[in-house]
């Protein structure tokens, strides 16, 4: 089939990626020409595990190509999927412009019958207005979908060619056969498409990303007690995660979450209720819980040094939102920076992926190292921030010659209480008995 994808950014490459992957003939566009270049020219733009390779090799196959015209892509298109940003407002409101500026430029160039598929994660009833700007240039036939992208950064590419379920929203048959063909080489195994309307499609991506906040602002509020309580979380996340009611995924306590979906479909999904005067107690709830709990570490910290931070200087591992990425976006590395350099500590940071964009966000507010003991030099603790499979299995020996003194602040319950007792530091984690030297 003949595809465009509207936008290249982390849902667009990876979505026009693995549909060129099938044998789909793939054109991906993007207003921004210095990116379009770089992609066109084999340069991958963000970080996935596993999306270099075929994205190269689709380059090569001219399965997928990429350019700054969208009349280009959609010339010869049978379906055009809109992965456009649809970033927060001010109040929350998930922003359309771009959605609904592709849609109204769409309507003055569409010719002939074409599925325009909103990939990007909107609101209710967004297909009715990406349809409704089309209408009003166009009087032909098209029909307007929805249909959810749930990959999880990290092991996107895997999501996208083994999908649990793809959802797609339709009323219109024609529209439904083209979404089966294009999507059954995805689902061979079994896995269902689920076809429903279009408001239900666009309010179960909202449902399910805001269900899994909530999960892991249960288990942080968890972590709290168990703290007050002398338990240990992990003995709790394992004996209720194996009640399959339950389930063990997205039961690990940390510092909160992070990325570009949760903060946002919690946000947007609390502003559409409020439209329609209803109070969403529950995620109101989450949303507070998780902004608290960004700062929990830091309140660690500050309790041991005694509100002092004043010339203290801190190691931290890890800056990206979650391992295997480079996304920063609502990061709580971000938030624990800001409060420290705030209280007058300095940090050095590594993180395998994402010390670029973060240079690029807060430039010299802090200092960058070379690798994750290079961080430790003259640190008075060292504060771990995003689980990297690499911090797992630390040399501890090279770490105790590093670092100034003994003293873990673990947001990401990385290491074994116990070995770090045996060990000689000083360890708080989440949830689990802080360890005096």
């Amino acid at each position: 089939m003949k595809i465009a994808v509207v936008g290249t950014g982390y849902v667009g490459l990876v979505t026009g990626t693995c549909f060129a992957e099938t044998g789909n003939k793939v054109t991906c566009v993007d207003i921004d020409k210095a990116k379009v270049d770089k992609l066109s020219a084999g340069q991958i733009t963000i970080y996935e595990p596993g999306l270099e390779k075929i994205f190269l090799r689709n380059i090569k196959e001219s399965r997928l190509k990429f350019t700054n015209q969208l009349e280009e892509a959609v010339e010869d298109a049978e379906i055009i999927f809109l992965a456009l940003p649809t970033p927060p407002g001010a109040d929350g409101s998930a922003d359309l412009k771009y959605v609904l500026g592709v849609a109204n430029h769409l309507g003055k160039i569409l010719k002939g019958y074409k599925v325009i598929v909103n990939k990007s994660t909107v609101p209710v009833g967004t297909a009715d207005k990406v349809s409704a700007a089309i209408a009003a240039s166009y009087n032909g036939e098209y029909d307007v979908v929805s249909n959810p992208e749930f990959l999880r950064e990290g092991v996107a590419v895997d999501d996208f060619m083994k999908p649990d379920r793809v959802v797609i929203g339709t009323k219109s048959e024609r529209a439904k056969k083209l979404m089966s063909d294009l999507y059954a080489p995805f689902v061979r195994q079994g896995n269902p498409l689920i076809f429903m309307d279009e408001r239900s499609s666009e309010l179960t991506k909202y449902a399910a990303n805001s269900f899994l906040a909530t999960k892991i602002s249960f288990m942080n509020e968890i972590a709290q007690l168990c703290e007050r309580m002398g338990a240990d979380v992990d003995m709790v996340r394992r004996g209720i995660g194996s009640d399959d009611r339950i389930g063990k995924r997205f039961l690990f306590p940390g510092i909160g979450y992070g990325g570009s979906c949760f903060p946002k479909d919690v946000q947007a999904l609390i502003m559409s209720s409020d439209e329609v005067k209803y109070e969403f107690v529950i995620l109101k709830a989450v949303e507070k819980v998780n902004a608290l709990q960004k700062l929990h570490l830091v309140q660690k910290i500050k309790t041991y040094y005694k509100n002092d931070l004043q010339g203290k200087h801190f190691a931290l591992w890890g800056l990206a939102f979650k391992p295997n990425t480079d996304d920063i976006r609502e990061a709580p590395a971000l938030i624990i920076i800001d409060a420290l350099t705030q209280a007058g500590a300095t940090v050095t940071a590594y993180d395998p992926e994402a010390m670029p964009n973060v240079i690029a966000q807060i430039k010299d507010k802090i200092k960058f190292a070379e690798n994750q003991y290079v961080a430790l030099e003259g640190a008075a603790a060292l504060i771990i921030a995003t689980e990297w499979s690499e911090f797992r299995t630390p040399d501890f020996d090279l770490m105790e010659r590093k670092i100034k003194n003994k003293i873990v602040f673990d947001g990401r319950n990385l290491f074994d209480v116990q070995k770090m007792i045996e060990l000689g530091y000083y360890y708080e984690s989440i949830g689990r008995s802080g360890i005096e030297k």
